[in-house]
């Protein structure tokens, strides 16, 4: 007797209308921080026109919140929503790289068992 092998799961589907909030920590005005900052609002401007949030938070001035959220180097995003939370470091000069990594369902994006 064989056991069939269940078929892979889609991931739930988003709503297309999910706003997504951001936070990015940065060091002050440094070079890099400013890469981070311009590469994140054109990634959202691409991608998420007029459905996101982005908090830049410069940990030199707010020690507090980094230490809070366990940010211990700088550049880092975090997306906080939709779920689940995720972190990219850097300045995100590679934006597939970054949308692949916060996990971003965006319009084209299929998974690879549906692609022919």
């Amino acid at each position: 007797m064989t056991t069939p092998i269940p078929a892979p799961s889609r991931p739930p589907e988003r709503d297309a209308r999910a706003k997504y909030v951001f936070r990015l920590y940065v060091t002050g005005a440094t070079p890099q921080s400013s890469r981070a900052v311009a590469n994140l609002t054109a990634l959202c401007e691409r991608h998420l026109k007029g459905r996101y949030e982005i908090g830049v938070i410069d940990i030199y001035q707010h020690r507090d919140l980094a230490r809070r959220s366990r940010i211990v180097v700088a550049p880092t995003l975090v997306k906080q929503y939709p779920a689940p939370v995720r972190r990219v470091i850097g300045d995100l000069s590679n934006a597939d790289q970054v949308r692949r990594d916060l996990g971003l369902d965006l319009p084209g994006d299929e998974p690879p068992w549906t692609q022919t």
